[in-house]
């Protein structure tokens, strides 16, 4: 790594965790080796070994309007934080990345939310502690200057570079109780979508012509990443692991040229790439021009809200499976009986679905798509799973007061978690 990159690196690391020194909150906080001796039926750790459990969860904590995310959190008794919070307490992940969370420059909903909610007990539940957090820009709600739906008209929430109503709305953030290597992440908000090679980009249905639904100069703009896409290496003793987190775009919202589900398809394809590697990889490039993919020998995690189904739902055929069928990856495929039930008790559009009702992550009673796999927890092939699951207790059981039905107490998600071996070298 040149200089020129590492101080780079470095001061987005103080832009990213910088305050929480400040406020006390050490970035090289000790105590992290000890994360998971606390949860209840944890195997004994053997020589070295170390179970980790990872998590995503995409927990609705977005608002409307700019600041009021930070507003929200600032009292520690908002009650949608609480029980997300309370959510978190109960299955204590050790990494939990969190989409739909409002980005602020100051990050103040990020800390807010750590200390006003995770690290006090909800509901009698055990608080939990991450001394390290990431967070990072978003594209959405950043103005383009330019009509990218096609409508006529310039400006608004679609022809922002990623869907927002304001810069930040719908970011993600990262907390973890090992450290964060800030000096090597990797971000690629930047990162154009022509230049993926045979990206799929939307075609004018009124025109003669291919993949024109972007004009040459709109393309010099337009990025894949309808948030970001980050790689986040967390330390774990003297191993690393590289968490892969996005939250690629609902293949929704559109037309006939399916902008958004060719995106959302393409934004998968990115972490496929970049995990294959070698020459699959040449073409990609992160925010501080590096070019390439993951070392083939990296043990990594794919986190989050991808937004499509292996077989139900509306993302284009086979958009998942192209992280799915890599041979790097393994599925574990986590379930809940709770999500059994609801696709039985809902009915409707459930009852036409292929895919096994017991492996949805997300509840969307309310919409045609009914209930979907959406959010994933994809180790690789170097580290053993240990557990799986999805936080959906069946109704009448202890937790479901926090999952509940349309409107939701919490989130129309659910918390997805695998525990993995890493094998310290």
């Amino acid at each position: 790594m040149g200089s020129a990159r590492t101080a780079r690196r470095r001061a987005a690391a103080i832009l990213a965790v910088g305050a929480l020194a400040f406020a006390g909150v050490g970035v090289a906080s000790p105590g992290a080796a000890a994360a998971h001796a606390d949860r209840p039926g944890t195997p004994a750790q053997g020589k070295g070994k170390q179970e980790v459990r990872f998590a995503t969860y995409n927990a609705s904590l977005n608002r409307s309007a700019q600041g009021a995310l930070v507003e929200d959190l600032s009292t520690g008794d908002n009650e949608q934080a609480q029980r997300i919070a309370e959510v978190i307490q109960l299955n204590n992940p050790d990494v939990v990345l969190l989409n739909e969370f409002d980005y602020d420059a100051g990050h103040e909903a990020a800390e807010l939310f750590r200390t006003n909610y995770l690290q006090v007990s909800q509901n009698g539940k055990t608080p939990v502690r991450y001394p390290y957090l990431y967070t990072a820009p978003s594209n959405t709600g950043i103005p383009s200057g330019m009509d990218l739906n096609n409508d006529g008209n310039v400006g608004g929430a679609d022809d922002a570079l990623g869907f927002g109503q304001f810069e930040g709305q719908y970011g993600m953030v990262l907390y973890s109780k090992y450290p964060i290597d800030t000096g090597n992440v990797r971000t690629f908000q930047n990162f154009l979508w022509k230049d993926m090679p045979d990206a799929l980009l939307p075609d004018d249905p009124a025109t003669s012509g291919a993949a024109d639904w972007f004009t040459d100069e709109e393309l010099e703009l337009v990025r894949l990443s309808s948030k970001s896409h980050w790689d986040v290496p967390v330390t774990i003793g003297d191993a690393t692991v590289h968490v892969l987190a996005s939250h690629p775009t609902p293949p929704v919202f559109d037309s006939e040229e399916d902008r958004n589900g060719r995106r959302n398809s393409d934004e998968i394809r990115f972490w496929a790439d970049y995990i294959r590697g070698g020459e699959d990889a040449r073409y990609i490039y992160d925010d501080d021009g590096a070019r390439g993919g993951l070392d083939r020998r990296s043990s990594f995690v794919v986190l989050g809200d991808l937004n499509s189904d292996p077989v139900d739902g509306d993302s284009r055929p086979g958009s998942i499976g192209q992280l799915l069928g890599l041979k790097e990856v393994q599925d574990p495929e986590p379930s809940a009986e709770g999500a059994a039930e609801a696709s039985v008790l809902q009915g409707r559009v459930n009852s036409e679905h292929r895919g096994d009702p017991a492996l949805d992550t997300a509840d969307f009673e309310d919409a045609e798509a009914g209930n979907v796999r959406v959010d994933y927890v994809l180790p690789s092939k170097s580290m053993k799973v240990r557990d799986a699951g999805i936080f959906w207790p069946r109704a009448g059981t202890p937790g479901s007061e926090l999952t509940g039905v349309f409107p939701f107490p919490t989130s129309d998600h659910r918390l997805v978690y695998v525990d993995v071996e890493v094998r310290k070298r």
